[in-house]
């Protein structure tokens, strides 16, 4: 079943890439419209898919979720505003590696703390 599905998922991300080759842009008005139907997309001939104002932008996301495809998020890479592929390594494959240096950075962090004379009493460099 894995598949079927994944092959599906393929054929929709050619056809929205297609989609969005294919569009005819109005300068006048300054949008994007659909050239032919993508009929597995939902979306007409004319359709608008892109504007500058009082648009809701399409989302392959939301278009395999109407095909009720299952786990969608697996499709897609991690959300850029949340920390994108660097956070994902970071948090979840370079895990093994920071254990094996979380040690020897506290022993340094602490040396460090003594040796080094704070300004402002540890209030930092603001002057409030």
């Amino acid at each position: 079943m894995v598949l079927p599905q994944k092959e599906f998922v393929e054929e929709l991300r050619t056809e929205w890439k297609r989609l969005w080759i294919e569009r005819i842009d109005d300068k006048v008005r300054a949008e994007g419209v659909a050239v032919d139907d993508y009929t597995s997309l939902f979306i007409d001939k004319g359709t608008v898919i892109h504007a500058t104002r009082n648009f809701k932008a399409l989302n392959f996301k939301d278009i395999l979720e109407q095909h009720q495809v299952l786990n969608v998020e697996r499709y897609f890479p991690p959300d850029p505003h949340v920390g994108g592929w660097n956070k994902f390594v970071k948090e979840k494959i370079a895990v093994d590696r920071n254990r094996k240096n979380e040690r020897f950075a506290k022993s340094l962090v602490l040396e460090k703390s003594d040796k080094i004379q704070m300004k402002k009493n540890g209030r930092g460099w603001l002057h409030k």
